[in-house]
């Protein structure tokens, strides 16, 4: 069933979009009112990763007139298996800027508003309301609440998608669909009511992800982006996507609305819980290493990511114990016991796991690196801390020492 179009099109297009859309524009379904219609469209792409990347690609070569692009992120080695948007020569740039500078080259027409800053419920309904429709390639579960609670809230419609390891989902959410339409209003609450609790879900730097599938997804995002703003085809509202990579199996389930309304996507401020764990910061870290060396600290980092993200950055001397070995007896009697312990992983969710667990086996001391390696990464491109790793040249590698902080920097 297709829907209103949501976009008015465009008087006219240039002779050069003319050309460069003609293959399109011969869909009788699409025309050339409907390219007219992407032309005035406006799209905001939320992370400009793995499933952004190709939506990015895909809608700025289907001639989508404004892409916004929101990601605070800088671009990593470990990122290129599955973000095309990017290259090796982006290492260390912007997503943000990297992304722009690839949809100029496919689309020079199309006009790109970089939002290089992080989503929170203070700049959602800002950011998100100056759009037409609103893809979700984000990775986290706050976010993704915090998105469909504010695209509810606005009554925008949501593309979004999840993917892990072989295994996707995709659908379109629309909690106020037109008047008329016949569709009725579902969102991602309807699909699962809360967020799951903080490290029951493993992520892709966890769990792994098959770069193709993202390719897959992506494009599939864009697809239905397409459609909503053309009017075009019938959208995946009220249908749930499945897809199993390993098996080449595309099967379908629907989603019915509950009757679970959005969350307040902005509620008052409420103090913090009480059992949150205590946090260190870089500088912080930086200032008590040096103590360590001088010995008038004891303490012991303990990095539970995996492998190949400690090879990529690290924090110096910090010992390697990824989450799935540290939750073993095995991996727990490699630590002392008698030392503060300083936890880390990407961000933050894996160390706040770990933390959980290790409490719960007796030990008492237990502090997070607040942001995790984002957050340290961050202080060493700033040169207010020392990295190691495949990520930084010999000036940023130097081994350790208590005078570091003051070398480093002159």
């Amino acid at each position: 069933m297709a829907i209103p179009p949501l976009v008015e099109p465009v008087a006219r297009l240039s002779a050069a979009e003319s050309v460069r859309t003609a293959r399109q524009r011969r869909l009788p379904q699409l025309n050339e009112l409907g390219q007219r219609r992407l032309a005035n469209a406006r799209v905001l792409v939320l992370g400009a990763g793995g499933l952004g990347s190709p939506a990015l690609v895909y809608l700025a070569a289907a001639g989508v007139g404004t892409i916004g692009i929101v990601d605070s992120d800088d671009v990593e080695p470990s990122n290129l298996q599955r973000q095309i948007v990017h290259g090796q020569a982006d290492v260390g740039r912007p997503k943000v800027v990297s992304a722009a500078e690839s949809i100029a080259a496919i689309a020079p027409e199309t006009v790109v508003v970089q939002h290089g800053e992080r989503l929170d419920a203070g700049n959602a309904a800002t950011i998100l309301g100056g759009y037409d429709v609103i893809i979700d390639g984000t990775d986290n579960f706050p976010t993704r609440f915090l998105v469909n609670d504010t695209c509810a809230a606005l009554g925008l419609p949501l593309v979004w998608a999840s993917v892990l390891r072989f295994d996707a989902q995709l659908s379109v959410f629309w909690a106020t669909p037109p008047a008329g339409s016949g569709l009725t209003g579902v969102h991602l609450r309807d699909l699962f009511p809360t967020p799951p609790a903080e490290g029951e879900v493993p992520n892709c730097a966890e769990a792994g992800v098959l770069g193709a599938l993202c390719g897959q997804v992506g494009s599939l995002m864009a697809t239905e982006a397409i459609k909503l703003i053309a009017g075009i085809g019938t959208p995946l509202i009220g249908r749930i996507l499945v897809i199993d990579a390993l098996s080449g199996r595309f099967t379908e389930v629907p989603l019915l609305g509950t009757g679970i309304a959005a969350a307040d996507p902005n509620p008052p401020a409420t103090a913090a819980a009480p059992n949150a764990w205590p946090t260190i910061t870089p500088v912080e870290l930086v200032a008590r290493l040096g103590a360590r060396a001088k010995s008038t600290d004891a303490f012991l980092v303990v990095d539970v990511r995996e492998p190949d993200e400690h090879t990529e950055s690290a924090i110096p001397d910090a010992v390697l114990l990824p989450l799935a070995e540290l939750l073993t007896a095995e991996g727990m009697a490699t630590l002392p016991r008698d030392v503060p312990l300083v936890l880390h992983c990407h961000t933050g969710t894996r160390a706040a796991r770990a933390a959980t667990a290790l409490q719960a086996a007796g030990f008492t001391d237990l502090t997070l690196l607040d942001g995790g390696i984002v957050a340290w990464d961050a202080a060493v491109a700033a040169r207010t801390a020392p990295g190691l790793g495949s990520k930084w040249s010999r000036e940023w590698s130097a081994t350790w020492s208590p005078e570091w902080s003051t070398e480093a920097r002159s």
